[in-house]
């Protein structure tokens, strides 16, 4: 059995796409995923499998959809990769906390990218690398022209976002058992 972190998208307290985290824990115990445990309300999941990252996030996104009714995106990734992510980060500021990662659920096109970060975001940054773009925002997050809403329309692919204490969190989550 593998630890993975399971991103999902949009998670919200209200609406469409509430989530309960109790009751994403045990449908997802049920369908015979081990160790499931969740960080947040807010979408983030640590689970044992043996299966595929690609068949995992499909397989949570079909029990989430089935059994919650949400569809949400879901973004799987292992404690490792997280890491890597936070230690590739280019964007070295005075205030990390402000550094956003926003990971795809598949590469964004080439020829998208160039033409993304041909524009200029100032004061705000995006700088890409795979399937992760990196994403400084040094005001609010909610009035961001980089918000995860906007990298996606202007992509056309799926991402969601974590902030550098979730990531590290995760990371730190998935090395208990």
């Amino acid at each position: 059995m593998k630890t993975y972190i399971v991103l999902l998208r949009g998670v919200m307290p209200v609406g469409k796409n509430k989530v309960p985290m109790a009751q994403l824990r045990q449908v997802l115990t049920d369908a015979g995923f081990e160790n499931v445990r969740t960080y947040i309300a807010s979408g983030n999941v640590i689970l044992h499998s043996d299966i595929t990252p690609a068949r995992l996030a499909q397989r949570v996104h079909g029990l989430i959809k089935e059994h919650i009714g949400a569809d949400l995106v879901v973004v799987v990734k292992t404690g490792s990769q997280l890491q890597k992510i936070l230690d590739g980060n280019p964007l070295k500021k005075d205030d990390m906390s402000r550094v956003f990662y926003t990971m795809f659920a598949k590469k964004p096109p080439a020829q998208k990218v160039k033409e993304f970060t041909a524009q200029d975001y100032s004061p705000e940054e995006i700088v890409f690398n795979n399937d992760v773009a990196y994403v400084y925002i040094p005001g609010n997050y909610t009035k961001a022209k980089l918000d995860n809403n906007s990298i996606e329309k202007k992509l056309g692919v799926s991402s969601t976002t974590r902030n550098l204490n979730t990531m590290r969190k995760l990371i730190e989550l998935s090395k208990t058992k």
